[in-house]
């Protein structure tokens, strides 16, 4: 991961293993798709230090994407995300290994998101063929998984 001078966020994840074992959504046409986080899917929650708004972004294997607004914990915001965040999220698949990057272009959520302090959240959901979830966080808070809970927030970005 890395924020580059123009207020962009470079992020890549890599699911490795057993992937004949795992749902992997086909490629599609890159869009804003609703309900991601119900397959395998990549997602990044970030927040301005010390403030209790964010965002939510969904990254799928199939290149679609999906991105909300919070002002709070599970409170969804007034304001609309939509197409022009256009994240370019790409795939590579290679036996054993998936790798998905997404391109954030922070100064579209707000100016100030592309020069201060952060804090994130990057998780995945990984669906068995079965139809099985298995949640993975940098953190989980207490108790079941909850990418959205503040303890998830574990990365800090200057």
């Amino acid at each position: 991961m890395r924020r580059a001078a123009d207020g962009t966020l470079a992020i890549a994840y890599a699911l490795e293993g057993d992937l004949d074992r795992v749902r992997v959504p086909p490629s599609a046409r890159p869009r804003i798709a609703d309900h991601l986080w119900r397959h395998t899917c990549c997602e990044a929650f970030l927040r301005l230090e010390g403030l209790a708004a964010y965002h939510e972004f969904n990254f799928a294997p199939s290149g679609e994407w999906a991105a909300y607004a919070f002002q709070r914990y599970r409170d969804s915001a007034p304001w609309l995300l939509d197409e022009a965040l256009d994240p370019q999220v790409t795939v590579r698949a290679t036996p054993g290994k998936l790798e998905l990057a997404a391109v954030i272009r922070l100064p579209l959520l707000k100016p100030a998101h592309a020069g201060e302090k952060l804090t994130l959240g990057l998780s995945a959901v990984v669906e068995e063929h079965d139809g099985g979830l298995s949640y993975w966080a940098l953190r989980h808070p207490p108790g079941k998984p909850d990418f959205h809970h503040p303890d998830a927030f574990a990365l800090e970005l200057e």
